[in-house]
């Protein structure tokens, strides 16, 4: 992240903090300038680059954003505390919303079967309310997340630039399969804690507000129960040593991966990938399929749910048969879950129209 964090400097947030925060020293010295009949502006930032206490170090060897003067005109430098955890704080909700736009509207567009509409138990107004849901838990999980991306940031993780700085080079293969497997072995345990009645109605029930989800539910979480899904992901670089720039790939293919298994396409048909028909099993039927990627925990721990062989199958996934079969089980398991049904599904007559 501390890549991600020059690159913002570099290009918005050094002008921002300097225009918003300017140094004491650089305003007085640009107002003795400005009386000044040689005034010249190479004057102006050598003085303002000695009054500042920041000196620049690349966060990579591989590339870096040479700064620029505004990087010194600022009273908060680039290594302050605060300023730090601001950015981070911006820049997580920035490229969180990006990515989830983004990747869940060409979900959306490309993927995502629109005859779901029709589906008895699709909600009323519900991409609206998945949006709505998703944006208003963005500033909270990026508040929530932001000491673990400080830490990062200040060097206390084993995170590494060069690759050579690693435990080998097996290890820079490694690390990818060593995070995947980590982060899914324990999002499993806290995804499975979330389903416990004590905690499942005030966290995680309006995830599971929607039963037959689109892209768009991908993020739609109370902030707590998406912060407390995403721990294992923040508490890796402390335990492992991770590249940086893996480190940043994989928190991309996360939020993919997030969008992939709510897009309502069944093609992994697998044992062992938790797919998005292995997904939908989780939110048709609440108490099955708790992994994130694969199924592996589940099986182990005994909550897996093989998904319908219906739904690998066009003509009998979306066919009335099939879904009054998922509606009936569903109505019994709400009840055990939830008691009374409080969703507002879409008209019939509006999903004929469809």
């Amino acid at each position: 992240m501390d890549v991600v964090l020059e690159g913002f400097d570099t290009f918005i947030f050094d002008r921002v903090y300097s225009t918003v925060l300017p140094s004491t020293h650089y305003l007085a010295y640009k107002t003795l300038l400005n009386g000044a009949m040689n005034a010249t502006m190479a004057n102006l930032q050598a003085e303002s680059t000695a009054y500042s206490n920041y000196n620049f170090e690349p966060a990579s060897k591989y590339f870096s954003f040479q700064p620029s003067i505004w990087a010194y005109r600022s009273s908060l430098p680039r290594d302050d505390l605060v300023r730090q955890s601001l950015s981070l704080f911006l820049i997580t909700c920035i490229f969180g919303a990006v990515v989830y736009f983004v990747f869940a509207t060409l979900s959306y567009v490309f993927v995502f079967d629109k005859d779901t509409f029709k589906h008895p138990k699709y909600l009323k107004n519900q991409i609206s309310m998945e949006i709505k849901q998703s944006c208003g838990a963005f500033p909270g999980m990026a508040l929530l997340t932001v000491p673990f991306f400080l830490a990062e940031v200040r060097g206390y993780t084993k995170m590494y630039d060069r690759t050579e700085e690693g435990p080998g080079l097996w290890y820079n293969f490694a690390q990818f399969p060593l995070f995947l497997m980590f982060t899914d072995f324990f999002i499993y345990w806290i995804h499975r804690g979330l389903h416990h009645p004590s905690v499942y109605k005030q966290l995680h029930k309006p995830h599971h507000k929607w039963i037959m989800p689109t892209p768009y539910a991908s993020h739609a979480f109370h902030p707590m129960d998406g912060f407390a899904q995403s721990i294992p992901y923040h508490v890796f670089p402390f335990i492992f040593p991770l590249q940086k720039f893996a480190y940043v790939c994989l928190f991309i293919f996360i939020n993919i991966w997030t969008v992939m298994i709510h897009d309502g396409e069944y093609v992994a048909d697998s044992p062992v990938i938790n797919g998005a028909a292995c997904h939908t099993m989780h939110h048709l039927y609440f108490n099955y399929n708790y992994g994130q990627f694969t199924t592996i925990s589940d099986r182990i721990f005994g909550s897996y749910r093989k998904p319908n062989d219906e739904l690998f199958r066009r003509e009998s996934k979306m066919s009335k048969e099939e879904w009054s079969k998922q509606s009936k089980e569903m109505e019994v398991i709400v009840k055990e879950v939830e008691g009374e049904d409080d969703r507002t599904y879409l008209p019939e007559e509006t999903k004929k129209l469809q």
